[in-house]
Protein backbone atom coordinates (compact mmCIF):
# COMPACT_ATOMS: atom_id res chain seq x y z
CA UNK A 1 0.00 0.00 0.00
CA UNK A 2 1.27 3.42 -0.95
CA UNK A 3 0.43 6.13 1.59
CA UNK A 4 0.94 9.86 1.17
CA UNK A 5 1.18 11.92 4.36
CA UNK A 6 1.08 15.74 4.05
CA UNK A 7 2.66 17.45 7.08
CA UNK A 8 3.01 21.03 8.26
CA UNK A 9 5.68 22.96 10.15
CA UNK A 10 4.25 24.86 13.13
CA UNK A 11 5.57 26.72 16.18
CA UNK A 12 6.24 24.54 19.22
CA UNK A 13 3.13 24.67 21.45
CA UNK A 14 5.41 25.70 24.34
CA UNK A 15 6.68 28.74 22.42
CA UNK A 16 5.45 32.19 23.40
CA UNK A 17 3.80 33.63 20.30
CA UNK A 18 3.93 37.33 19.49
CA UNK A 19 2.29 39.21 16.63
CA UNK A 20 4.74 40.78 14.18
CA UNK A 21 4.92 44.60 14.15
CA UNK A 22 3.15 44.82 10.77
CA UNK A 23 0.23 42.70 12.03
CA UNK A 24 0.50 40.30 9.08
CA UNK A 25 1.72 37.25 10.97
CA UNK A 26 3.69 36.12 13.99
CA UNK A 27 7.20 37.17 14.98
CA UNK A 28 9.45 34.25 14.04
CA UNK A 29 12.58 35.29 15.97
CA UNK A 30 13.61 32.65 18.51
CA UNK A 31 10.64 30.43 17.64
CA UNK A 32 11.18 26.68 17.80
CA UNK A 33 9.49 24.84 14.92
CA UNK A 34 8.09 21.31 15.10
CA UNK A 35 5.90 18.90 13.15
CA UNK A 36 2.24 19.72 13.70
CA UNK A 37 1.04 17.27 16.43
CA UNK A 38 -1.92 16.07 14.35
CA UNK A 39 0.50 15.44 11.47
CA UNK A 40 2.63 13.28 13.79
CA UNK A 41 -0.48 11.20 14.47
CA UNK A 42 -0.99 10.85 10.71
CA UNK A 43 2.63 9.70 10.24
CA UNK A 44 2.25 7.16 13.04
CA UNK A 45 -0.95 5.73 11.59
CA UNK A 46 0.61 5.47 8.13
CA UNK A 47 3.59 3.61 9.60
CA UNK A 48 1.30 1.19 11.46
CA UNK A 49 -0.63 0.48 8.26
CA UNK A 50 2.64 -0.09 6.42
CA UNK A 51 3.86 -2.48 9.11
CA UNK A 52 0.65 -4.49 8.79
CA UNK A 53 0.09 -4.37 5.03
CA UNK A 54 3.56 -3.55 3.65
CA UNK A 55 4.13 -0.70 1.23
CA UNK A 56 5.59 2.79 1.24
CA UNK A 57 5.04 5.95 3.30
CA UNK A 58 5.78 9.25 1.51
CA UNK A 59 5.80 12.59 3.30
CA UNK A 60 5.01 15.86 1.54
CA UNK A 61 5.11 19.43 2.76
CA UNK A 62 4.57 22.82 1.15
CA UNK A 63 6.91 25.57 2.31
CA UNK A 64 10.42 26.97 2.45
CA UNK A 65 13.73 25.09 2.44
CA UNK A 66 13.81 25.19 6.24
CA UNK A 67 10.83 22.83 6.28
CA UNK A 68 13.25 20.03 5.42
CA UNK A 69 13.94 19.74 9.15
CA UNK A 70 10.39 18.59 9.90
CA UNK A 71 10.40 16.23 6.92
CA UNK A 72 13.61 14.69 8.25
CA UNK A 73 11.86 14.19 11.59
CA UNK A 74 9.15 12.20 9.84
CA UNK A 75 11.75 10.20 7.94
CA UNK A 76 13.46 9.44 11.25
CA UNK A 77 10.16 8.09 12.58
CA UNK A 78 10.18 5.59 9.73
CA UNK A 79 8.76 7.16 6.56
CA UNK A 80 10.47 6.02 3.35
CA UNK A 81 10.94 9.27 1.43
CA UNK A 82 9.80 12.88 1.37
CA UNK A 83 8.83 15.64 -1.04
CA UNK A 84 9.14 19.36 -0.35
CA UNK A 85 7.01 21.57 -2.58
CA UNK A 86 9.21 24.62 -2.25
CA UNK A 87 7.84 28.15 -2.14
CA UNK A 88 8.50 31.31 -0.18
CA UNK A 89 5.01 32.67 -0.88
CA UNK A 90 2.29 32.85 1.74
CA UNK A 91 -0.34 30.37 0.55
CA UNK A 92 -3.89 29.80 1.70
CA UNK A 93 -5.49 26.40 2.35
CA UNK A 94 -7.18 26.30 -1.06
CA UNK A 95 -3.84 26.67 -2.85
CA UNK A 96 -2.05 24.19 -0.57
CA UNK A 97 -4.77 21.61 -1.21
CA UNK A 98 -4.39 22.20 -4.95
CA UNK A 99 -0.63 21.60 -4.78
CA UNK A 100 -1.14 18.44 -2.69
CA UNK A 101 -3.73 17.21 -5.20
CA UNK A 102 -1.16 17.59 -7.98
CA UNK A 103 1.43 15.62 -5.98
CA UNK A 104 -1.18 12.93 -5.24
CA UNK A 105 -2.09 12.72 -8.92
CA UNK A 106 1.59 12.20 -9.79
CA UNK A 107 2.37 9.74 -6.97
CA UNK A 108 -0.95 7.84 -7.23
CA UNK A 109 -1.15 6.73 -3.57
CA UNK A 110 -3.78 4.31 -2.31
CA UNK A 111 -4.40 6.48 0.72
CA UNK A 112 -3.74 10.04 1.87
CA UNK A 113 -3.60 10.55 5.64
CA UNK A 114 -3.14 13.98 7.18
CA UNK A 115 -3.82 15.77 10.45
CA UNK A 116 -7.33 17.14 10.85
CA UNK A 117 -5.94 20.66 11.39
CA UNK A 118 -2.77 22.58 12.14
CA UNK A 119 -2.39 24.04 15.63
CA UNK A 120 -1.25 27.43 14.33
CA UNK A 121 -4.27 28.48 12.26
CA UNK A 122 -6.78 25.71 13.18
CA UNK A 123 -8.42 26.04 9.77
CA UNK A 124 -9.42 22.37 9.33
CA UNK A 125 -9.81 22.78 5.57
CA UNK A 126 -6.99 21.13 3.61
CA UNK A 127 -8.14 17.51 4.01
CA UNK A 128 -11.67 18.23 2.83
CA UNK A 129 -10.52 20.39 -0.07
CA UNK A 130 -7.98 17.77 -1.12
CA UNK A 131 -10.62 15.03 -1.22
CA UNK A 132 -12.86 17.28 -3.32
CA UNK A 133 -10.08 18.11 -5.79
CA UNK A 134 -9.18 14.42 -6.17
CA UNK A 135 -12.79 13.25 -6.28
CA UNK A 136 -12.05 10.67 -3.56
CA UNK A 137 -14.14 9.58 -0.56
CA UNK A 138 -13.05 11.09 2.73
CA UNK A 139 -13.29 10.48 6.47
CA UNK A 140 -12.46 13.34 8.81
CA UNK A 141 -11.66 13.28 12.55
CA UNK A 142 -10.70 9.59 12.51
CA UNK A 143 -10.23 7.93 15.91
CA UNK A 144 -9.95 4.36 14.54
CA UNK A 145 -8.96 3.01 11.12
CA UNK A 146 -9.29 -0.59 9.91
CA UNK A 147 -8.27 -1.69 6.42
CA UNK A 148 -9.67 -4.79 4.73
CA UNK A 149 -11.68 -5.16 1.55
CA UNK A 150 -12.91 -1.70 2.47
CA UNK A 151 -11.58 0.98 4.78
CA UNK A 152 -13.64 1.33 7.95
CA UNK A 153 -13.21 4.54 9.93
CA UNK A 154 -14.66 5.50 13.28
CA UNK A 155 -14.87 9.28 13.32
CA UNK A 156 -15.61 11.67 16.16
CA UNK A 157 -18.71 13.81 15.63
CA UNK A 158 -20.77 16.10 17.83
CA UNK A 159 -22.48 13.95 20.39
CA UNK A 160 -20.75 10.64 19.70
CA UNK A 161 -19.03 8.45 17.13
CA UNK A 162 -19.85 7.64 13.50
CA UNK A 163 -18.60 4.58 11.60
CA UNK A 164 -18.28 4.78 7.82
CA UNK A 165 -16.78 2.48 5.18
CA UNK A 166 -15.52 3.13 1.67
CA UNK A 167 -13.13 1.82 -0.96
CA UNK A 168 -9.66 3.15 -1.74
CA UNK A 169 -8.25 5.53 -2.85
CA UNK A 170 -9.38 7.91 -0.13
CA UNK A 171 -8.45 10.80 2.14
CA UNK A 172 -8.48 10.47 5.94
CA UNK A 173 -7.80 13.17 8.53
CA UNK A 174 -6.64 12.12 11.98
CA UNK A 175 -7.99 13.08 15.37
CA UNK A 176 -6.22 13.18 18.72
CA UNK A 177 -7.32 9.77 20.02
CA UNK A 178 -6.26 7.75 16.98
CA UNK A 179 -2.82 6.78 18.33
CA UNK A 180 0.26 7.83 20.27
CA UNK A 181 3.10 8.84 17.89
CA UNK A 182 6.44 7.09 18.35
CA UNK A 183 9.69 8.89 19.05
CA UNK A 184 12.41 8.90 16.42
CA UNK A 185 15.10 6.43 17.47
CA UNK A 186 18.82 7.11 17.09
CA UNK A 187 19.13 4.50 14.29
CA UNK A 188 16.09 6.08 12.64
CA UNK A 189 17.70 9.52 12.82
CA UNK A 190 20.89 8.17 11.26
CA UNK A 191 18.98 6.41 8.47
CA UNK A 192 16.88 9.50 7.74
CA UNK A 193 19.97 11.36 6.52
CA UNK A 194 20.30 8.93 3.62
CA UNK A 195 16.62 8.82 2.64
CA UNK A 196 15.39 10.67 -0.42
CA UNK A 197 14.09 14.20 0.10
CA UNK A 198 13.05 15.65 -3.23
CA UNK A 199 12.40 19.35 -3.81
CA UNK A 200 9.85 20.53 -6.38
CA UNK A 201 9.24 24.20 -7.18
CA UNK A 202 5.63 25.06 -6.42
CA UNK A 203 5.33 27.24 -9.52
CA UNK A 204 6.27 24.26 -11.72
CA UNK A 205 3.13 22.28 -10.83
CA UNK A 206 0.67 24.34 -12.85
CA UNK A 207 -1.35 25.47 -9.82
CA UNK A 208 -2.32 29.14 -9.41
CA UNK A 209 -0.47 30.33 -6.32
CA UNK A 210 -2.33 33.61 -5.79
CA UNK A 211 -4.21 33.18 -2.47
CA UNK A 212 -7.98 33.49 -2.42
CA UNK A 213 -7.86 34.39 1.28
CA UNK A 214 -5.61 37.10 2.67
CA UNK A 215 -4.90 37.99 6.27
CA UNK A 216 -5.71 41.67 6.72
CA UNK A 217 -4.42 41.99 10.25
CA UNK A 218 -3.58 39.99 13.36
CA UNK A 219 -3.76 41.26 16.91
CA UNK A 220 -3.00 39.76 20.28
CA UNK A 221 -6.07 39.16 22.49
CA UNK A 222 -6.66 41.73 25.24
CA UNK A 223 -5.13 40.91 28.59
CA UNK A 224 -7.52 39.34 31.05
CA UNK A 225 -8.33 41.34 34.13
CA UNK A 226 -7.10 39.93 37.39
CA UNK A 227 -9.65 38.09 39.50
CA UNK A 228 -10.60 39.06 43.01
CA UNK A 229 -11.67 37.27 46.14
CA UNK A 230 -15.09 37.65 47.68
CA UNK A 231 -16.03 37.28 51.31
CA UNK A 232 -19.22 35.26 50.91
CA UNK A 233 -21.48 33.36 48.55
CA UNK A 234 -23.99 36.19 48.79
CA UNK A 235 -21.40 38.70 47.56
CA UNK A 236 -20.43 36.39 44.70
CA UNK A 237 -24.04 36.04 43.59
CA UNK A 238 -24.54 39.79 43.79
CA UNK A 239 -21.45 40.47 41.62
CA UNK A 240 -22.46 37.84 39.06
CA UNK A 241 -25.82 39.58 38.83
CA UNK A 242 -24.79 43.25 38.91
CA UNK A 243 -21.32 43.25 37.25
CA UNK A 244 -20.89 40.09 35.21
CA UNK A 245 -24.62 40.01 34.37
CA UNK A 246 -24.59 36.24 33.87
CA UNK A 247 -27.47 35.54 36.25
Amino acid sequence: MKILVPIKRVPDPATTIKVSPDGQGIATDNVKWVVNPFCEIAIEEALRIKEKHQGEVILVSVGQSTWQEQLRTGLAMGADRAILVKTDAALDQFTIAGLLAKIASDEKPDLVILGKQAIDDDSNMVGQLLAEFLGWPQATFASKIEIGDKVTVVREVDGGLETIAFKLPAVITTDLRLNEPRYASLPGIMKSRKKELKEIAADSLGVALAPKVKIKTLAAPPKRQAGRKVASVEELINLLHTEAKVI
